[in-house]
């Protein structure tokens, strides 16, 4: 789609104007001209979904812009393959399912395969024909019981428990790995180096010393090929992976940005909070271990609703190391040594992730004889 900003003008700025005017984050809807007023709005909105924070309307923005509209009750809701609805109406009602004890997945706004099972579990305990279909009976029926889970979040209950199976060990562990961009897309390019191929051979480093501890690893993309997230986030849920980490490098109009960041799966929904309790820790984890071995800038962990981590049913991070556009992060990057180092840390916090806490060793104190022996 067209991508609007400010300064720009026309039909399709006067319906992101009254989108913005329905939520409540503008107060004059009657324009079809993007100042500055639309400016800030589609900032404060960006920042509360956990998009990019950049003032722009794209396709992202426009989605989540669409899917908050929805409230629940507006349509009937249920499962189709392929295209499942998707919006705020359905989070809500995956709260409320979460609430009562049934599991519909992460709270992440997508009626797919495990909200509907949810669905229909609820409606078979309550006396409702199993359809899977959300409509007025089934609204009556969820609006008339009473919250029965209290304490902490279900779904990050139910996101620790996964994590624990198996123990402390990595062996038989699928683990998805994301290099960014690919194939024509060479993402942020600059000081002779590309972020495509920066992430694809951080991939393969990684992988090659997950290989020797028993994970099996699989990468979303060859070094010619460049998947739409939907894709790769599809095929990370067929493989029905215990993580997924996407890598890549990060780019600035200037040269003075610099440093690493990680971002786990977060965004503000109606009535609450969601994030992924097991991808949040498992980023602050990379942080630490990478910072601790490197001297790029701690630019810390971050809550983000991008479409491959909230699409992924497992905990996923995505790690931006280093600016490409900054003269010392990139001769960092271009290095060997330095790739090897930042390969180290990830499998370091990924092995940290599944220990219990009295085995756990200090940041950076993770060497491959020790995740080995």
């Amino acid at each position: 789609m067209q991508v609007f900003r400010r300064g720009d003008e026309g039909a399709a700025v006067a319906e992101v104007r009254d989108k913005l005017a329905r939520l409540g984050l503008l107060t004059t809807a009657a324009s079809d001209r993007f100042d500055d007023d639309v400016d800030r709005a589609v900032r404060a909105f960006q920042q509360r979904r956990g998009l990019r924070v950049d003032g722009v309307v794209g396709t992202e923005t426009y989605r989540a812009l669409d899917e908050a509209h929805w409230r629940i009750g507006d349509r009937l809701l249920s499962f189709t393959a392929g295209h499942p609805y998707v919006g705020d109406d359905v989070a809500l009602l995956q709260q409320r399912l979460l609430d009562m004890g049934f599991d519909p997945g992460r709270c992440d706004g997508i009626f797919g395969r495990q909200t509907d099972a949810a669905v229909r579990e609820f409606q078979r305990n309550v006396g409702l024909l199993p359809d899977g279909t959300v409509g007025p009976m089934t609204l009556r029926a969820l609006d008339m019981l009473r919250r029965t889970v209290t304490g902490g979040s279900p779904s990050e209950r139910r996101e620790e428990e996964r994590l624990l199976r198996g123990g402390g060990a990595l062996s038989g562990r699928i683990i998805l790995l994301d290099p960014g961009h690919g194939g024509d897309d060479l993402g942020a390019c600059a000081h002779d180096l590309a972020e495509a191929e920066v992430a694809f051979d951080l991939a393969t480093r990684v992988e090659g010393r997950l290989g020797p501890l028993g994970v099996q690893t699989l990468l979303t993309r060859g070094p010619d090929s460049c998947p739409e997230d939907v894709d790769r986030a599809t095929f990370a849920n067929e493989t029905g992976a215990d993580l997924l980490i996407s890598l890549h490098t990060d780019a600035a109009q200037g040269l003075a940005p610099r440093g690493v960041a990680t971002y786990f799966y977060g965004a503000e929904l109606p009535h609450r909070v969601v994030s992924s309790a097991v991808g949040e820790r498992l980023a602050a984890l990379v942080q630490r271990e990478i910072v601790a071995r490197t001297d790029l800038l701690d630019c810390r962990t971050h809550p983000k609703a991008w479409q491959l981590l909230r699409m992924t049913r497992m905990p996923a991070i995505r790690v931006d190391v280093g600016y490409i556009t900054n003269d010392n992060d990139a001769a960092h990057l271009r290095a060997a040594e330095f790739r090897d180092t930042i390969a180290e840390a990830i499998v370091a916090a990924v092995q940290r992730l599944y220990l219990p806490e009295d085995s756990d060793l200090v940041t950076g104190q993770f060497r491959m004889p020790a995740l080995t022996g």
